[in-house]
């Protein structure tokens, strides 16, 4: 169990990742304890208290990634985890995420009138202008070789109770949140994010496809150029139009630029859809202006439990604060 107000300063956290006690699931017996509300709105309450404060501590780029599961009351879900994306947006925060975590090997259930529950949410809500490593984070998750988005869906196996602690966190959710949402260094100064620079490639394809493999073919025996290539990325592949990508807030695409597409299209026929999925490379990383020293992001969980976010958050170099109110549950090595 977290503690409401954390003696932490302000704009001073990149990330916050926790699991709080669920409404009415299990009562820890600790004084000020979250989760023994009598109702589903008090319970909200409590919640968007905490909330509020962390939202104190995040920098300008930081997120909240809240993993919460709705509880059943009186024969009804209770609709927790929405009750509190409506109050999040109330206090400020941008609901970037509903993130589906499918339970794989989940505890069997007593209920005979409904189907199991094989799924939480993990709400992922942020400030304005937050930091997102989306492409190291594909490099890692994506289903395919192109980076794809890996989406919102993540199966991990549901972590069995191996210690004293009743709800034990898989380490797999704050890997991948530390992952998309906590800058691996950030400015001494200005507490900025360094953030990668990508590009995407012109002509990097897929090898193992061989519609890839021959679009290549016809580009280079027709002389097409980059500026044809990206004339047809300005289009797509429903030439619907992506104009932010060649021209300057005008959302159409010049007229040349629809006709090098037409050109490039002429020549490639079909295989012209593959230039539209080249992969994006990494060409460095942003520099700060203020010229001062990087230290590693930071990490909050303010129900940090076992501290299994702080040990996921050492493992990728990220530093880290735990705050519970059960202390008995906490490592040694955390006190």
């Amino acid at each position: 169990m977290g503690s409401k107000q954390v003696a932490i300063g302000d704009e001073s956290v990149d990330l916050i990742v926790t699991s709080p006690p669920y409404w009415r699931k299990r009562d820890y017996g600790i004084e000020g304890q979250i989760g023994q509300e009598k109702t589903a709105e008090e319970y909200v309450e409590q919640i968007m208290v905490a909330i509020r404060e962390w939202r104190r501590v995040l920098r300008p780029s930081g997120s909240i990634f809240l993993n919460i599961g709705d509880s059943y009351w009186r024969k009804s879900l209770a609709g927790i985890p929405s009750l509190i994306e409506a109050r999040a947006r109330q206090a400020e925060l941008a609901v970037r995420n509903r993130i589906i975590w499918v339970k794989r090997g989940g505890s069997p259930e007593p209920a005979r009138d409904r189907l199991a529950s094989r799924h939480e949410y993990i709400l992922h809500f942020a400030r304005n202008g937050y930091y997102y490593d989306l492409f190291g984070y594909a490099e890692q998750y994506s289903l395919n070789k192109r980076g794809a988005n890996p989406g919102d869906i993540w199966e991990i196996t549901h972590k069995r109770d191996v210690g004293r602690h009743l709800a034990p966190f898989p380490d797999e959710i704050a890997r991948r949140a530390i992952l998309l949402a906590c800058p691996e260094l950030v400015c001494t100064r200005c507490g900025k994010p360094q953030r990668r620079q990508v590009k995407q490639t012109m002509t990097d394809l897929d090898p193992d496809r061989p519609q890839a493999r021959r679009a290549l073919i016809i580009a280079k025996a027709s002389g097409l150029t980059d500026e044809h290539i990206a004339a047809i990325r300005a289009t797509g592949i429903s030439d619907a139009g992506k104009a932010r990508l060649v021209q300057t807030g005008t959302d159409r695409n010049s007229k040349r630029v629809q006709k090098l597409a037409q050109e490039a299209k002429a020549v490639l026929g079909g295989y012209f859809r593959e230039f539209t999925f080249a992969k994006r490379k990494m060409v460095g990383w942003e520099k700060c202006e203020c010229g001062a020293p990087f230290e590693p992001g930071i990490v909050l969980d303010p129900f940090m439990g076992t501290a299994t976010t702080l040990d996921v958050a050492k493992e990728m170099g990220r530093s880290s604060i735990g705050v519970d109110l059960d202390t008995t549950q906490v490592k040694d090595a955390y006190r």
